[in-house]
């Protein structure tokens, strides 16, 4: 059984005393096998309905919000794309079609400066 779009991985589901971290799947997962994360291996059996309400998540380098791309590290691959939800503090990478990618996967979006395919405008019809 492979891993689908909108499928929630939380560590927490089977090690409670965790960072805590959980992902959602944003596509693709045909060759997902699993997480490394706090010295676990998150697998199809840490897929929850639901994020598990635990307080003390610990955030890591990888922020709430930040998507991962397999992409990104393997061009050739199924594509795996996850999006980090909470906790992370104890990351390692991602199994998947045989490669792991890890942080390093992070999809290029900084917040707080400007697009560099988008050229900001200042003046009367710029940023008020």
């Amino acid at each position: 059984m492979a891993i689908k779009k909108g499928d929630i991985l939380d560590e927490r589901k089977r090690f409670p005393d965790s960072c805590g971290l959980v992902v959602k799947v944003a596509g693709a997962g045909e060759g997902f096998q699993k997480i490394l994360c706090c010295g676990h291996e998150l697998t199809e059996e840490d897929l929850v309905p639901d994020v598990i309400p635990s307080r003390g998540r610990k955030k890591g380098s990888l922020l709430p919000g930040a998507m991962l791309e397999e992409k990104r590290q393997f061009p050739d691959s199924c594509g795996l794309r996850v999006i980090v939800i909470d906790g992370g503090a104890g990351f390692q990478g991602v199994n998947c079609c045989g490669h792991t990618f890890t942080a390093k996967a992070v999809n290029g979006l900084k917040f707080g400066q400007p697009r560099e395919d988008f050229p900001m405008q200042t003046g009367p019809a710029g940023i008020a």
